[in-house]
Parts: structure tokens; sequence; C-alpha cells
């Protein structure tokens, strides 16, 4: 698999997944040469290109110069996210319902760990996987945070009530979010663009949650909804 991108590459080097080789454009100057010392330090082969060699290995011609080679992304299992449990208040937990577009995955990736999330988890169907290009969208951030992929996500869903876990959907519709606590356990489930979190999946959850609008538009981008929750949760919880 390729990590592209500066910052990508970078946090990347700061995890102790093996890397293969670090391809990266002659000249190279600023965060490259601070890539390419700590690349060396940990024995990781530098491969030196011209430009047209990157873009042509490159998935988006956005790659800044650098591109690292690893083994398929490894995802962990829900237990594992569950066993995480990052803070003293309990586990934070954020559930993908139909996010197929890679660049809402890496946007939804990076809120989630900066927010301080113990996981992301997504479904097997239906869903876009963490690639390269979702790794570069989350500026690095998918190397630091556990991602499960699930057979079913009402089932998941349902494991995390077993779990003690209380399960929040965030669709239109549901209670105002800023009237909740969010103590103890809970996890959050975003639903996509077009068809929201799935009827199956909301039925599995405890409540449903809205973000109030003030403007003409219905709705919020996935991972700017996301965002939104994710961090207001995170504010209650450092009460």
């Amino acid at each position: 698999m390729k990590t592209e991108g500066r910052n990508a590459v970078a946090e990347l080097l700061k995890t102790d997944k093996s890397i293969d080789k670090i391809l990266m454009e002659k000249g190279a100057q600023g965060s490259l040469s601070v890539i390419f010392a700590e690349a060396r330090k940990r024995g990781i082969r530098v491969q030196f290109a011209d430009r047209a060699v990157l873009d042509k290995e490159s998935e988006s011609r956005r790659h800044q110069g650098v591109i690292a080679y690893t083994t398929e992304y490894e995802y962990f299992d829900l237990e594992d996210i569950i066993a995480e449990k990052k803070s003293p208040k309990g586990g934070f937990v954020i559930l993908c319902d139909g996010i197929e577009d890679v660049h809402n995955l890496g946007s939804i990736l990076r809120v989630a760990e900066c927010a301080g999330a113990d996981g992301v988890v997504i479904p097997k169907a239906g869903s876009a996987s963490v690639t390269g290009s979702v790794i570069r969208i989350s500026a690095g951030a998918a190397e630091h945070i556990k991602v499960a992929r699930v057979p079913n996500l009402a089932a998941a869903v349902e494991t995390l009530k077993k779990n003690d876990y209380w399960v929040y959907a965030l669709e239109a519709g549901g209670e105002d979010l800023y009237a909740e606590d969010f103590s103890g356990n809970i996890a959050l489930v975003v639903g996509g663009e077009d068809s929201g979190v799935r009827r199956l999946t909301k039925e599995k959850c405890d409540k449903v949650l809205s973000i109030p609008l003030f403007g003409k538009v219905n709705s919020l981008n996935a991972s700017v909804a996301l965002g939104v929750a994710a961090y207001e949760a995170a504010r209650r919880r450092r009460e």
C-alpha cells in the first residue's frame, strides 16, 4: 500500500509499522529532509527519483514529493477498540454507516483521532476502506487510531450495547445534541451523504441526536456533522 504526502508519511514514521521503502523527489529540502533523516535513523531504504516518476507512482498526484510503501492496512477487531478506552470517563467509539467517499472517511478518521476517540468502525460492504488516499486525506491520523472493519454494522452496535455503550445515531429529527451529557461509554453513528444512518442501524441505537441548523440548507457534510458531535461529546466529558 502507498502512503502519500509529507504529513501522512511523517506520521507513519512515528509508528512501528513496517515500511518497505520511501520514494522521494530529488533535491529534498525542508520537511522532506526531516523525513529522510528519520527514515535513515530507522534503517528504511530511501530511493530518490524525478518528480515525473513520483507522478506516475502516485494514486492522486498529491504526493508532495514523497511516497512510502507499506504492507496492506491492518484492521483491528472491534474488541480491540472496546478495550482501548483512552479516557477515564469511558469508551468513545465512532461508527460509519455507508460512508463511501474517501474524502469523508479520511476526514472522519482525522476528527476521531483529534477528538480522542478510541477507534472507528466501518462495514465491509457499502463503505470506503482505508487506502493510501484515505490516509493522506486524514493527514496521517489514520496511523494513530484503530479502525475495525466488521461484516455487519447493526451487529457491531449490538456488541457495543452488550459492553455497556450508549449508542447515538446522528440524524435529522432527533433530540437536541446539546442537551445530552455524553457520560459513560458512548458511540456515535454517522451516516452517508445521501442515505444517512440506515434504518436497521438506527433501530438498534439507543437514541437519535440532531444538530440544530439555522440556515436554508437542511444538512451538513458527514465529516462536519461528526466533527460538531464528537467535539461536543469531548467537551462535555471534560467537565
